[in-house]
């Protein structure tokens, strides 16, 4: 990429011819993910004369399980990479997830852009803040929240990593539908809201979320808590819905008169462009 970022996606399935591999490069420790439970074993023996270190993640619906170490040197403790000068922090042995969806670079760039000193923006399903971050360095207030506190946590710690003071922001514990709804009733206002929420997931009452079905919804929502002028961005990486389907599940809940405007993936993503993302703007 560039002396600005060192975390990139190095081949992407059968968009490099590939079928069933992913492997990205965290500051140089290659993360490899397979639909298959078990590495080939030329890529193993590649991978063992690279000298690099290297993980393998399972992508498995059932098994959420860390990335086993393969070869080279262990990188078991967190560490830090860099995306367009930010720094985020990534763990390989924190489950799943490594702390930072690289599909999203470009959205990020765009944010800390977008917005200006002054400005509030809410990050909804924050994970691990980094949109929040994006936004903090270009000046805004931010409000970062998610049900698990320990990724609220690592939110915190990613605004130190980047200079910035976490006790001159806000950070909310819970369900996205509940803090929207309070938001309303209590007249606070944002001049963006991020909606980048997992395809599924329940949260602590059992309530289940969709995409497919709920997304309209939460964008209804948070226009309710839009300052006039404000934005709204909308992502959701499920695959079992078009773009088409997107936009149209959006327009049904937003008010007519919204300005919806597509971004596409980063130009390491060759596969399937399954990102769907869109800024709207009242």
């Amino acid at each position: 990429m560039d002396e600005k970022t060192n975390a990139w996606r190095l081949m992407d399935g059968a968009g490099d011819g590939i079928e069933g591999v992913v492997m990205e490069s965290f500051a140089d420790r290659w993360l490899v993910s397979t639909t298959a439970n078990t590495l080939p074993d030329e890529m193993r023996r590649w991978l063992e004369k690279s000298g690099r270190s290297c993980y393998h993640k399972w992508l498995d619906s059932h098994q959420k399980e860390s990335p086993k170490h393969v070869c080279g040197p262990v990188s078991d403790d967190a560490f830090l990479i860099l995306e367009t000068g930010m720094q985020f922090e990534i763990s390989f042995q924190s489950g799943y997830s490594q702390g930072l969806f690289l599909d999203q670079r470009m959205n990020r760039a765009a944010l800390r852009k977008r917005v200006n000193a002054g400005q509030r923006v809410l990050n909804t399903f924050a994970y691990t803040g980094a949109f929040s971050v994006a936004a903090a360095l270009g000046g805004a207030e931010t409000t970062t929240l998610d049900l698990s506190q320990p990724y609220l946590d690592w939110a915190k710690r990613n605004f130190s990593h980047n200079q910035l003071d976490s006790s001159q922001h806000h950070f909310c514990k819970g369900d996205a539908f509940h803090w929207l709804r309070r938001f309303a009733k209590q007249g606070r206002k944002f001049d963006g809201v991020v909606l980048d929420p997992p395809t599924f997931s329940r949260d602590d009452q059992g309530r289940v979320f969709r995409v497919e079905q709920d997304f309209g919804e939460l964008a209804k929502l948070a226009m309710a808590v839009l300052a006039p002028a404000g934005w709204l961005l909308c992502c959701t990486n499920f695959r079992g819905m078009s773009e088409r389907d997107f936009h149209a599940q959006l327009s049904r809940s937003l008010p007519r008169g919204c300005a919806y405007h597509a971004a596409g993936m980063p130009d390491d993503f060759t596969d399937e462009p399954y990102l769907k993302t869109y800024w709207v703007e009242r």
